[in-house]
């Protein structure tokens, strides 16, 4: 089955699907993006996400395309064209076409949106085969992670020297040594003294969606965590580590730039929440 993808009001088999080229997205990157999971024909926590995507607007002053509800009935449509029953869907949104010059364009410019759909895995029935590699490497991104920008450069080549370590995450800290979040995901650690952290928002970190979902959940339970940054040496000696993302759900992070986490297994608090989220969803 071809895909099918929205473009500016238009729904089109993805081989013919385009932008301009003088769309800012492209020049750029101006622009920002979402990305929601869909499990049984449902996308998870869209609420959250949608609400991310009209922050991230607002941060860099562009424009909201259609109102919420319309979108919300363009991912609907998207999932139904391309029969998506667990998968992923894309929504972008850049500040339009219009002479390449740096500043913003004249005012009632069009902003681009662009929503595509596709097949992924099923979120997995328990952790045995859900750990993961990850390595650690200094962050090379902007000061404003917290606007999920289509400018992913410096994530991309974490990513690409993640995989080429024989990992899936890179794990970013700053000039300071202490952890931000990884390429595309948020991270959590257990530390030595058995306290469940990850690091309090900010410019620094994405407000990830599962993250707070994760939180939602945590609090309802009364399970107790710290919002609170920890150095890489701390994430380096961790009982355990794991990652929260829109794909990634709650991942344990068995081995760390080489080095065996906790004894290799996904550790009993990772256990724990993923079954609270798995609940969840």
């Amino acid at each position: 089955m071809s895909r099918t993808a929205y473009v500016n009001g238009r729904y089109l088999p993805l081989a013919d699907a385009a932008v301009h080229v003088e769309d800012r997205g492209l020049q750029f990157a101006d622009g920002v993006y979402e990305v929601l999971y869909v499990r049984e024909g449902v996308p998870l926590d869209a609420g959250l996400h949608l609400a991310r995507l009209e922050r991230s607007l607002r941060e860099l002053r562009l424009a909201q395309p259609v109102p919420r509800a319309s979108l919300e009935a363009v991912v609907g449509e998207i999932i139904r064209r391309n029969r998506l029953r667990h998968g992923l869907v894309y929504i972008q949104v850049t500040r339009g076409t219009a002479p390449r010059l740096h500043v913003f364009p004249k005012a009632g410019t069009r902003p681009t949106l662009i929503v595509t759909g596709r097949r992924a895995a099923p979120m997995p029935p328990d952790l045995e085969h859900w750990t993961a590699r990850a390595i650690t490497l200094p962050d090379e991104r902007w000061a404003r992670c917290d606007i999920k920008s289509v400018s992913l450069l410096p994530n991309v080549l974490a990513k690409q020297a993640a995989k080429e370590a024989g990992a899936i995450e890179a794990i970013l800290y700053d000039r300071d040594g202490m952890v931000t979040e990884g390429a595309s995901t948020s991270v959590w650690i257990v530390d030595r003294a058995g306290r469940l952290r990850t690091r309090a928002l900010g410019p620094e970190i994405l407000p990830g969606c599962t993250r707070a979902a994760l939180i939602e959940e945590m609090e309802k339970s009364q399970i107790g965590f710290e919002e609170r940054a920890f150095a890489v040496e701390e994430l380096r000696g961790a009982r355990e580590i794991f990652l929260t993302a829109a794909t990634t759900f709650v991942k344990p992070v068995t081995e760390l730039d080489g080095i065996r986490v906790g004894d290799g297994r996904a550790g009993p608090v990772a256990s724990r929440l993923f079954a609270l989220f798995a609940a969840r969803a």
